[in-house]
């Protein structure tokens, strides 16, 4: 028997979390990330 396609419980049990956060959670993410970097890019600023 061949095993492709066959993925581990763990990398399922990720992409089924993937698929449920969705397009909105991926941007949520996202957004929130920029932020921080803005934060940190201001007060690196502030500093220096």
């Amino acid at each position: 028997m061949s095993s492709h396609g066959v993925a581990s419980p763990e990398a399922k049990g990720k992409v089924r979390w993937l698929k449920r956060l969705g397009w909105a959670g991926f941007l949520f993410f996202f957004v929130k990330g920029l932020v921080w970097l803005a934060i940190f890019l201001g007060v690196g600023k502030l500093f220096s």
